[in-house]
């Protein structure tokens, strides 16, 4: 019976957590990122920059509806930069709980990692102990590596060091 590779199970996992995170997506939030796409190209700064060019030279040239210091251009301006701003912000905002989410499934596989390793190191000892052509010899750090780490425990510590650190600056 043929099996596909680990790496390939592996690989297939992260393309359907990511295919199902953009299936969570709402079509205003897709909306919105498309146009954040859109935006965040270099040919939308010449855009931008030619319209303010072009407005500017015709409401400067004889009648004008926008004489300098082209009040009208400038409220335009603002609020494209206030709406880019904002929905890079969403933009932002849905990324960071898409980054929050792998760097859980990075911390969970992590810790089956050590586990394992852990495991793997405590076999090697077994087997060295139990091998008459090799010196039988107490390995104190093979022993403490051998000891999977409390998540709990970890947790706990590296939150009293931050409390040190926010209360020593």
């Amino acid at each position: 019976m043929d099996r596909e590779p680990p790496e390939k199970g592996n690989t297939q996992t992260i393309v359907e957590l990511y295919a199902r995170a953009e299936q969570a997506r709402s079509r205003p939030q897709r909306a919105i990122e498309r146009f954040t796409q859109t935006v965040g190209r270099p040919l939308t700064l010449f855009v931008v920059l030619a319209f303010a060019a072009i407005w500017m030279i015709f409401n400067s040239a004889g009648r004008s509806f926008d004489p300098p210091p082209f009040f009208w251009l400038q409220g335009i301006v603002g609020l494209f930069a206030l709406l880019v701003a904002t929905m890079v912000l969403i933009t932002q905002n849905r990324q960071g709980e898409h980054e929050r989410q792998r760097d859980l499934l990075d911390l969970h596989v992590n810790l089956l990692v050590e586990e394992k390793v852990a495991k793997l190191i405590a076999l090697m000892e077994e087997l060295r102990r139990d091998l008459p052509s090799v010196t039988n010899r107490p390995d104190p750090e093979a022993q403490a590596m051998a000891r999977s780490i409390d998540p709990r425990a970890a947790a706990k510590d590296l939150e009293r060091g931050l409390e040190e650190l926010k209360r020593d600056p």
